[in-house]
């Protein structure tokens, strides 16, 4: 259940950077392939083309996402919850499921200044293999990220979204 401590603090700014964090609705695995996860990342490119949101990052793990963004318009919270929403009809169209996708709330970190956002992005593609889903970073399928992200390179920003 989500918890209304989420909430204490959270601001949304315009051109902010933010980490973001949802969960599935009893932590089930429910993006295990690639027609799934598609409904996730579907939702995501919405996101940015609607001009609500610029994706720096993304991994979607088995149950659940991690977003490094930036706000472009609107507030966060509408942001997540129209994601969250696209998300959950395409998921639910696609397997012929009915009823709630995600948990309700989410996490979020607003980046601050002195944070590097490809530091970020590094810890947020880190995901997989922490959680031994990978044995190396960039081996997980299911992740994107604007700054290449290998073992043996460090981040450089040339990279283009797929």
């Amino acid at each position: 259940m989500s918890s209304p401590r989420l909430l204490i603090g959270r601001r949304s700014v315009r051109g902010a950077y933010y980490m973001l964090t949802s969960t599935v609705a009893d932590r089930r695995k429910l993006f295990v392939d690639a027609a799934r996860v598609e409904c996730v990342v579907e939702a995501l490119r919405c996101s940015d083309r609607e001009a609500r949101s610029r994706t720096l990052a993304w991994v979607v793990m088995p149950d659940h996402v991690h977003w490094l963004m930036q706000l472009r318009d609107g507030n966060i919270s509408r942001c997540m919850q129209a994601f969250k929403s696209r998300a959950s009809r395409a998921f639910n169209l696609h397997t012929g499921a009915q009823g709630s996708v995600w948990q309700r709330g989410f996490y979020d970190h607003c980046v601050r200044s002195d944070e590097s956002l490809e530091r970020q992005a590094r810890y947020l593609i880190e995901n997989p293999v922490r959680a031994g889903l990978a044995a190396s970073v960039g081996e997980y399928p299911y992740l994107w990220s604007r700054w290449p992200m290998t073992p043996e390179t460090s981040p450089a920003e040339d990279s283009q979204p797929r």
